[in-house]
């Protein structure tokens, strides 16, 4: 039993690497849409989304929970919503990338888990301790170091991990897996984004279906289509891996992928880093690490008080020895 565990364990640790790996690899994928706008790719990728997500479903004989979903209004709301900002967040990302702001993406992921702690205190009234207070802080000093750096607010980085805190927070009270979200999400958002195509293709700027000579060709349209599939299969490997690794394990994971990201900025597409940029980054990775020195305390803390909760056997005593004859 205890091996089949590890071994369980083993394979959810390397399905979390998959997942996060793919989208820290994101940055590698958009370029090659072009000559597409970023609002087309946006577009493609909704609808190709849906197509991908439905046929996973029709593999895995999964609809349940569509029914009694549709029944709840509230979560349908919610729904609506995670939809709506996780267009603008994908919209963003794939506009930024595109135009060279690779390491700006990368810094929204990396305070992402800063502006989810501030919405806990903001929204669900949860209470810090002291480390994660200054870890907050830390990371509000980073962006008035980076505005100073960028001369302007990181709006690009602000966006991405606003947007993506936001979705969290909808979608932890939805209640919903990744792979049902993704298609309830998708399912809200195919409409407009088809008739966002076809808007596209009346006024001559859609690229799907079309060949240019000397720009882009049939292949174009393939790599569109594969936006959709893209999207769906880390999610699939993310859901496998959370179902056999711990949370704490997952929290440590989720940096990977702007890890990932920055290193492609400024080793792929060589994006500027002066002094004030790297002491902004600097400050971020610096709060990301007390953050994380501080779960894995608490973790360690949880477990010692759960395991002093349960009751010891009382001592059994000695039955006395047989008198021999």
């Amino acid at each position: 039993m205890a091996g089949t565990e590890q071994r369980d364990n083993g394979r959810g640790l390397w399905y979390g690497v998959a997942a996060y790996g793919m989208w820290g690899l994101f940055p590698l994928f958009w370029p090659l849409l072009e000559p597409g706008a970023a609002d087309d790719i946006l577009a493609n990728r909704m609808v190709w989304s849906l197509v991908a997500v439905v046929l996973l479903l029709i593999a895995q004989r999964h609809w349940g929970w569509i029914r009694p979903l549709l029944r709840q209004p509230r979560r349908l709301a919610m729904l609506a919503g995670a939809a709506t900002v996780i267009s603008v967040n994908w919209g963003v990302y794939i506009w930024a990338v595109n135009a060279g702001h690779v390491v700006e993406t990368s810094l929204g992921y990396f305070i992402n888990p800063l502006v989810t702690i501030a919405f806990g205190v903001l929204v669900l009234k949860e209470r810090l301790r002291g480390v994660q207070w200054t870890a907050v802080g830390i990371g509000a000093a980073a962006v008035v170091v980076l505005t100073v750096a960028y001369g302007q607010l990181p709006w690009i980085a602000l966006t991405l991990a606003l947007s993506f805190a936001t979705y969290g927070l909808l979608k932890k009270r939805v209640g919903l897996s990744g792979l049902e979200s993704l298609a309830a999400e998708s399912a809200f958002m195919f409409p407009f984004a088809l008739g966002y195509l076809v808007y596209l293709e009346v006024s001559g700027r859609g690229t799907f279906g079309h060949t240019v000579a000397g720009s882009y060709g049939w292949g174009h349209s393939g790599l569109l289509m594969l936006s959709g599939v893209i999207t769906a299969i880390p999610l699939l490997f993310f859901g496998a891996s959370a179902i056999r690794v711990p949370l704490t394990v997952l929290g440590l994971l989720q940096y990977l992928a702007p890890v990932f990201q920055f290193l492609i900025g400024v080793t792929v597409f060589h994006e500027s880093m002066p002094p004030a940029r790297w002491a902004g980054f600097g400050l971020v990775w610096a709060a990301l690490a007390l953050l994380t020195w501080d779960a894995l305390r608490q973790v360690r803390a949880d477990r010692a008080a759960r395991a002093a909760a349960v009751p010891r056997p009382a001592p059994v005593e000695a039955a006395p020895e047989a008198v021999t004859r």
